[in-house]
């Protein structure tokens, strides 16, 4: 257990630092991704501070694997620099053994990200998106500029016009107000001064104006026309969207990203039964149509050619030509008591017939298109029910391949780690990326699009730890040095490491 502690006690110190360093630039990419949302909205504290904790939730759950990648790789690169692993293998300590607490420590973590991509996830992501809709929703705060009227998304049936502004203070001069709020009547107010400010919920605009005049005409009567002067005046205007207004998140619609697997398991259920149901009905429709079109028509079995294809089927090339031609009829028949010509009967027979064909290509397009687009539904639905629990299993994954290469990468420090970590992440990412998108198209199943990263992440790694187990060497350097013509060879150094690959 002492051991244990010890190589769990490397492995704290890299992990904290590390995951401290992702979420700080998963946050900042966040900002600044999000700072044209953000800025000049009047934020509080309090919101900004919530903004931050919702966006935890879903870099914890990226910056956790990454950081057991960092902490592996430098821990055991640490041990091996400092012939730790050399003298805990001289009393007797296998590979495994060293790798057991790690190991442990990797699957509790999984265990956790299992749990919390299942239940804090998805009410995070549900809240953060509501949030994020409320802050998008409220209108920059008002900047009046010199010279330039507002516009109806700022004030609507308001139009201001100022001739000077104060950036320390709200004072104004020169204003002309057009107030387009009564139909019917023409009113602008003038002020030489005035001072701007909002109500404490940014519900209303006040302008406390002095030295002014207010006019108003009508428009149907030109003379009917009313002019006031004022030392004081105050004009309060509606101000909707400058306040920031929170919405119910519980009652917000929810997505693949904002559900459980449970609920999503569910959710795919009842879609596949009605998948099913369109399945089973497409088949009853086309069995009667096929029915309805072909049986008991002498007229109709008359028209058709003489000879079927081997599987019972009228070919088409032979069925089209006399679709489409026009029989001569006549031009004067005798009027009789016999009934239309065979021949008439005939052409009208197969006309009725490929028009029933016409509509049953309809139906059956329209009716494969629901059943494909319920096929997506299900794929995009699989796809993050086997996301929440692949992420996670990195971790392990991640074990098994950070233990040998900071073994072989003894001597770089946090720069090599780092490196090594970032350039497995993207690959693993750039994998996982790439399968979920194959499983979105229905090119290959969900299953094996969001667990392929893993499977050869994870045999790499096993071959990598056995090969280090065995202390034999993964890349036979001296056999490539002796492959390399005399001037290019470098020079003959120490005997190597066999732990350093």
């Amino acid at each position: 257990m002492i051991l244990w502690r010890y190589i769990l006690r490397a492995h704290l110190g890299p992990f904290l630092f590390s995951n401290v360093i992702i979420v700080f630039l998963f946050l900042l990419q966040f900002l600044m991704k999000r700072a044209g949302d953000l800025v000049g909205k009047g934020l509080g504290g309090l919101v900004i501070t919530e903004l931050i904790a919702l966006n935890l939730a879903w870099i914890l759950v990226l910056s956790i694997p990454m950081s057991v990648l960092v902490a592996t790789l430098m821990a055991f690169g640490a041990l091996s620099q400092n012939n730790e692993i050399t003298i805990m293998r001289g009393a007797g300590m296998s590979l495994y053994r060293m790798m057991a607490p790690v190991m442990v420590a990797a699957i509790v973590l999984t265990l956790f990200l299992v749990r919390f991509n299942n239940d804090i996830l998805p009410e995070a992501n549900i809240r953060l998106r509501t949030l994020m809709s409320d802050i998008i929703r409220i209108k920059p705060t008002l900047s009046l500029r010199a010279g330039v009227f507002t516009t109806e998304s700022e004030l609507p049936n308001y139009r201001i016009l100022v001739r000077k502004t104060f950036e320390k203070s709200n004072d104004l001069e020169g204003i002309t107000i057009y107030d387009l709020s009564q139909p019917g009547k023409n009113i602008v107010l003038t002020a030489e001064y005035g001072v701007i400010s909002f109500t404490p919920d940014f519900s209303r605009l006040i302008m406390d104006l002095r030295d002014g005049e207010i006019h108003e005409t009508r428009d149907d009567d030109f003379n009917d026309y009313r002019r006031i002067r004022f030392k004081r005046h105050r004009i309060v205007m509606p101000a909707e969207g400058f306040g920031f207004e929170r919405s119910d998140a519980t009652k917000a619609y929810r997505d693949d990203r904002t559900m459980s697997a449970a609920m999503m398991n569910a959710l795919v259920d009842s879609v596949r039964q009605e998948q099913q149901r369109k399945k089973e009905r497409l088949k009853n429709r086309l069995a009667n149509e096929f029915t309805g079109m072909f049986h008991g028509d002498p007229v109709f079995f008359s028209a058709l050619p003489a000879r079927a294809g081997p599987d019972g089927v009228y070919p088409g090339y032979e069925l089209r030509p006399r679709l489409n031609r026009k029989e001569r009829i006549p031009a004067r028949m005798e009027p009789t008591l016999t009934t239309v010509p065979d021949s008439v009967l005939r052409y009208q027979a197969l006309l009725r017939a490929a028009e029933d064909v016409r509509v049953m290509q309809s139906m059956i397009r329209s009716d494969s298109a629901a059943i494909a687009f319920d096929q997506q539904q299900v794929d995009k639905y699989d796809v993050e029910i086997y996301k929440k629990y692949s992420i996670p299993f990195a971790c392990i994954v991640f074990v098994l391949v950070g233990i040998p290469l900071g073994m072989m990468a003894r001597r770089g420090g946090f720069g090599v780690g780092a490196s090594l970590s970032l350039g497995f992440f993207l690959i693993y990412w750039a994998c996982l990326i790439g399968g979920e998108k194959l499983a979105d198209r229905d090119l290959v199943s969900p299953l094996i699009g969001m667990w392929i990263a893993n499977i050869i992440f994870g045999v790499f790694g096993v071959f990598l730890t056995i090969r280090f187990a065995r202390e034999t060497r993964v890349i036979d350097w001296h056999a490539l040095r002796r492959k390399l013509p005399k001037r290019f060879r470098p020079r003959e150094e120490a005997p190597i490491n066999p732990y350093e690959a």
